[in-house]
């Protein structure tokens, strides 16, 4: 095999890789210049380039204008919805089903009860994994890895003011969510429960109300 042969099958197999890392970096970061991906992944601009082309080619991704202070606006490439299925869904068109079920069944009390049981069971398994005399900012850091760890991508921010951001990156339960919106009402009474009397959690952006990802402003009410 040529030394031409060989750099097309490497570049062919890491294709995928590569695909897959600027969707990743899409999700987490919002739409993005091609440029600023390549910076991310140490690629070269028109590299990245050739694999956005693809994945718009295939309806994953897609590009809108960005008006600049000074030039030319920016091009700026964000997923389709299309490319949810490259994220977990935790079975979420099935749930929908069980909650219509549960509603037909036993009424919006019934669903009720459901959400409250799920929502005491989550507080427990959560409060299970964070140490008593843990301080705020370590709780927020271990329910961001449990959230992960169950499809959330979630990460912490440290804002300006002192106050902390939650942002949950995807919503592996969305689709029913959508069917029952007392699911996301529930899980913000959970991460208040978790975190402590002496803090306050306001839902600043809503996956369910347009916005690119869920995210909560915590900040500490009292002296710890």
């Amino acid at each position: 095999m040529s030394q031409k042969s060989r750099t097309e099958t490497a570049q062919s197999s890491a294709a995928p890789k590569t695909r897959r890392a600027i969707l990743d970096l899409l999700k987490l970061e919002g739409p993005q210049e091609a440029a600023v991906l390549a910076a991310r992944l140490s690629l070269s601009a028109m590299g990245v380039r050739q694999h956005l082309y693809a994945l718009a080619e295939e309806g994953f991704v897609d590009t809108r204008a960005a008006p600049r202070p000074v030039g030319r606006p920016a091009k700026l490439w964000s997923l389709t919805e299309s490319a949810d299925r490259f994220f977990p869904d935790a079975h979420a068109d099935l749930t929908a089903d069980l909650l219509r079920t549960m509603r037909a069944a036993f009424g919006e009390d019934g669903v009720e009860t459901l959400i409250r049981t799920r929502g005491q069971e989550q507080t427990r398994a959560y409060t299970a994994e964070m140490a008593e005399d843990a301080t705020l900012p370590a709780r927020l850091d271990r329910l961001a890895e449990i959230r992960s760890r169950e499809g959330y991508m979630a990460e912490v921010r440290r804002e300006e003011d002192g106050a902390w951001m939650l942002i949950e990156n995807h919503c592996p339960i969305c689709v029913a969510a959508a069917a029952c919106s007392g699911i996301c009402a529930g899980e913000l009474l959970v991460f208040k429960a978790v975190l402590g009397p002496d803090v306050q959690v306001e839902r600043t952006d809503h996956i369910l109300a347009g916005a690119r990802r869920c995210a909560y402003r915590i900040s500490q009410t009292s002296a710890a």
